[in-house]
Order: C-alpha cells, then structure tokens, then sequence
C-alpha cells in the first residue's frame, strides 16, 4: 500500500522533511522567497492526504472541493485567515495552526518595533550612511519616550499578554481591549481593561494585537485615527487587514497621529513605492514577527507533529 502523500508549500528545514519522509511521501515546493504557483498547489492538493500550508496560500472552496484524500491542513501560522474553515468541516478536513510556540518571539518583535518607531532608530542608521551627522545638537532625530507612558493594546491574546508582561519593565501604564474582559491577567500584570475609544483616547501607543475578523476588517481607520493623541503612535504586528492603509497614510500626513510601526499590510509583499514607506514617520518590516531560526524550526515541527497525528487517526496537537 502507497503512503500517504504531504505536500509542503514552502521550503522548510530539511530535519522536519527527513521526519516526514519516514512516514510518508512528501514533496515541497523549492523556493523560499516565491509563492507556491495557485495552478500549482491545486494540483497537489487533488493529489494530497495533508498540506503544510503558509499563510500566504489561500486554501479555499475552490482547492477543497477538488482534493478527495485530504485529510488536513498544517497552517504554519497562527492565524489562519487564509483557509476557508467552514469549508474545510464541510469537506471534513482538520485545520490545524500553531500558537504559543512564537508568543514570545513575536513579541520581542513588536515591542521593537514600538521601540524602533519611538525612538526613530531608522533615520537614525540612514543619518550616519548618508554622511548628515556633522554635530551634535539638542533635538537631533528626538523621538519620543517610551517609559512611563500609557499602552493600549487591542486585542489581549497570548502575544498581547507578552507585550504587556515586557511594558511592565518600561514602567509603563498599560490598558486593554478585548472582546471579553481578563481580570486574572489584570490582576497578574497590573494592567487595566477598558473600552476601545478610551483606550484610544488616552493611550500614546496603540499596539494592535487582533485576529483578522469580519469584525475587525479595517478597524483602523479614519474615525480611530481621528480619536487617536496627536502624539501617539501606531503599531501593528497582527495583521495587516486590520487597518485601512489610506486612511492610515492621511492620518500621518495631516499629523493626526505621530508614527506608525508596521510588520504586516493588506497586500503582501509591498513594493518600494507603497504610499507609506515615502513617509519618515512610518517604520516597515517585511513580516517578520516570529522569524527568528528557533520559533521557525519549532513552528515546522509543529505543523509536522500535526500532520503525523492526523494522518495516524489521532487528534492533532492544536486544532484550529
């Protein structure tokens, strides 16, 4: 009897490949940089008792409805706003992500951006490439405080959870929203609940944490900007849906709000000429939230852990 067939869409560790392959077929797309063609990965899929999946493939009606034999999907993500879920159960294929294993590498990542962005640290690298820096003077590239100030975190997961835990060290204020209220990790923190236009009202840095939701689809955008300090500044390590990019734009050109530290956008990848990137005050990343070589690798075990179990008629490790 044949094995199992996995098909992976992006080029992964080769440890996790060779633990796959005693169990099963596997075949993975080459590239890391490049997307898995769609003309590609539906002709797999026909073929495939499991897909490891990025959140860059969109596993839809159109791909399930065609792929008799699989059984699930290992999305190497948290998130997982590019499955179709309900159309997956119609089809009875498992879903599965990867939470908790990139917490708090994703976290280090935002509250460097926030960082970053306060304290203006890339202009700061260009000053000195660019041959600028020719003196000393009082308010060369100031930027802005962090300690002590007021966070607001929109959406209090567990990677919202570890960016309050790591504010806590700045001395900073730090209050929340979240569609259910969390007094144990309130009284854990000594972080405060509130509701959303208060948050935005009072806080100096918005960090935005949420899923990507039919009701949090651009959440950010002009009417929250507009509630927003003049001050503050704008962070998003979640995704990019969440924010309207043009509203954004203009709410930073007209000084409605000071900056913005921005790991993720609506359409990725984004090219040099995005309206955003011509401004100082916005600090780009390309994604990059839990990429560092440990959280990767343990992100692709885990999918692999999820595959295995499935495909071995057990319950997978973190179901979606």
């Amino acid at each position: 009897m044949s094995k199992p067939f996995v098909y992976i869409t992006r080029k992964i560790s080769n440890d996790v490949v060779k633990d796959l392959e005693e169990y099963f077929t596997v075949e993975m797309w080459q590239e890391e940089e490049e997307v898995v063609p769609r003309d590609v990965l539906l002709n797999k899929a026909k073929q495939a008792d499991a897909i490891l999946s990025m959140l860059t493939d969109s596993i839809d009606e159109e791909l399930l409805s065609q792929s008799n034999n699989l059984k699930v999907v290992a999305n190497m993500a948290v998130g997982y706003d590019n499955i179709d879920v309900e159309s997956a159960k119609r089809h009875q294929v498992t879903v599965t992500n990867t939470p908790d294993v990139l917490t708090d590498t994703t976290a280090d990542l935002t509250f460097t951006l926030l960082m970053a962005t306060a304290r203006r640290l890339p202009e700061a690298v260009d000053y000195i490439k660019d041959d600028l820096w020719k003196s000393w003077s009082p308010y060369m590239l100031a930027g802005s405080d962090i300690h002590h100030k007021t966070l607001g975190i929109v959406g209090l997961g567990s990677i919202g959870q570890a960016v309050a835990k790591r504010a806590t060290g700045f001395d900073m204020n730090v209050i929340y929203y979240n569609r259910s209220r969390k007094e144990e990790v309130e009284s854990q923190l000594g972080i405060q609940y509130t509701s959303f236009d208060e948050l935005l009202e009072q806080s100096d840095f918005v960090v935005c944490m949420t899923p990507l939701t039919t009701e949090t689809e651009g959440l950010f955008n002009e009417e929250t900007f507009n509630k927003m300090k003049n001050t503050a500044i704008f962070i998003n390590s979640s995704r990019g849906g969440v924010v309207n990019e043009d509203d954004l734009y203009h709410a930073l050109k007209q000084g409605d709000i000071k900056a913005a530290g921005l790991d993720v956008f609506q359409n990725e990848p984004i090219r040099a000429d995005h309206p955003l990137l011509s401004l100082n005050e916005v600090v780009a990343l390309p994604h990059i939230g839990s990429s560092s070589v440990e959280t990767r690798t343990e992100m692709m075990k885990l999918a692999a852990r999820n595959i295995k179990k499935v495909l071995n008629g057990e319950e997978p490790v973190t179901p979606v």
